[in-house]
């Protein structure tokens, strides 16, 4: 069973879910979705650079707005120098952030450049930062991390043990390397290992695409949580779902008037921020947010033609109008599933409940 709730010194996180902090996506908009659908216990913001926050740089200091309903709410920063790390923390710590998380995950190059997994090569550095931002900040201190570098640097248990010793009081594990990036399947024995070696919660990440999933992980590492990534980009329901499966055993699977809601009322969001990305974040959120819907391809075809907003909008009602015509007074028939389509992700025009044994 998926914990009740966690700890981070004073810091309640009920349920013990975490949305998983991803670029280009997790931005206040899509916390806000994730907050509203429930089930979700701690926020995170996008990973964001130190330096751009004390350059206070408006592009990064853009990354770090939120609203009052998203608490608990963590922020996330990457950087390479431990003065300016505390400075960022300090900063973040005076917004109001519930606690504050440093970025030793990212693989991407222009990253690891200047931190992100690129700090798993440099322990003594690390525990510099480590250091400067317990210093710096009296809120909650938490990392994620990656295995380590490549499977010949496998420095995760090392990298725990180093924070929890500095204060650190929390440690979210996602087990691949970063030559691995997100290919081949996540080492979740090396959670395991983690926890096993520290006393502070251990939040679990990686292959989590399923209610089912997150069960697995906590009974085979002992996690204290679980935290989702991308399989919240393309399924949004899956915290409620994680919530419901742990009540009853059971969870929803949303509908095409669910999905239609959604989409269409985070679009309408999306439009009335005025973003200057405002475009190619529709797009991007389409090829996720699509496969879990039926013709999801044409979908897909209309919004990456749409040139603005207004017709992305468009596009989405057409397609969902056009999909509600066709299915009226059609018996769907039973449901399950079937080939490669996990219960979080196949397509559904009624509400359906899939049963699953509870694990002991």
């Amino acid at each position: 069973m998926i914990p009740a709730s966690y700890n981070v010194r004073d810091l309640t996180i009920r349920p013990a879910t975490v949305l998983a902090p991803m670029a280009g996506v997790t931005d206040t908009l899509f916390r806000r979705v994730i907050r509203g659908l429930g089930g979700c216990g701690l926020l995170m913001t996008e990973f964001t650079s130190s330096e751009g926050i004390t350059r206070s740089a408006k592009k990064t200091l853009r990354y770090l707005y939120f609203q009052e309903d998203e608490h608990p709410i963590t922020a996330q920063l990457f950087g390479a120098s431990p003065e300016v790390m505390a400075e960022a923390a300090r900063m973040v710590a005076d917004l109001g952030y519930d606690a504050v998380d440093i970025n030793l995950g990212c693989p991407a190059k222009k990253v690891v450049k200047c931190g992100g997994s690129g700090l798993l090569r440099d322990m003594p550095l690390l525990e510099q930062i480590f250091r400067a931002v317990r210093a710096a900040v009296k809120i909650p201190l938490t990392i994620k991390l990656r295995a380590g570098w490549d499977e010949n640097s496998i420095v995760a248990v090392d990298v725990a043990k180093l924070a929890e010793s500095v204060g650190v009081e929390a440690i979210a594990v996602h087990p691949r390397t970063r030559m691995q990036g997100y290919a081949g399947q996540a080492d979740w024995n090396l959670i395991a290992a983690v926890k096993q070696s520290v006393r502070i919660p251990v939040i679990g990440n990686g292959d989590i695409n399923t209610p089912e999933d997150a069960e697995r992980m906590v009974q085979q590492t002992g996690c204290d949580a679980v935290m989702i990534g991308r399989a919240a980009a393309t399924n949004p329901w899956i915290f409620p779902q994680m919530q419901q499966y742990a009540a009853s055993g059971r969870y929803d699977v949303p509908t095409d008037a669910d999905r239609h809601r959604l989409l269409s009322g985070y679009y309408c969001e999306i439009n009335a921020a005025n973003l200057p990305d405002a475009v190619g974040k529709m797009k991007q959120f389409a090829c996720w947010f699509s496969h879990g819907v039926g013709n999801g391809g044409e979908l897909r075809r209309h919004v990456h033609a749409a040139r603005t907003p207004g017709e992305v909008l468009e596009s989405v009602e057409r397609f969902f109008e056009h999909r509600a015509s066709v299915t009226v007074g059609v018996d769907p028939g039973p449901r399950g599933i079937a080939g490669n389509e996990g219960p979080a992700h196949g397509p559904s025009s009624r509400p359906v409940r899939i049963e699953a044994a509870l694990g002991t």
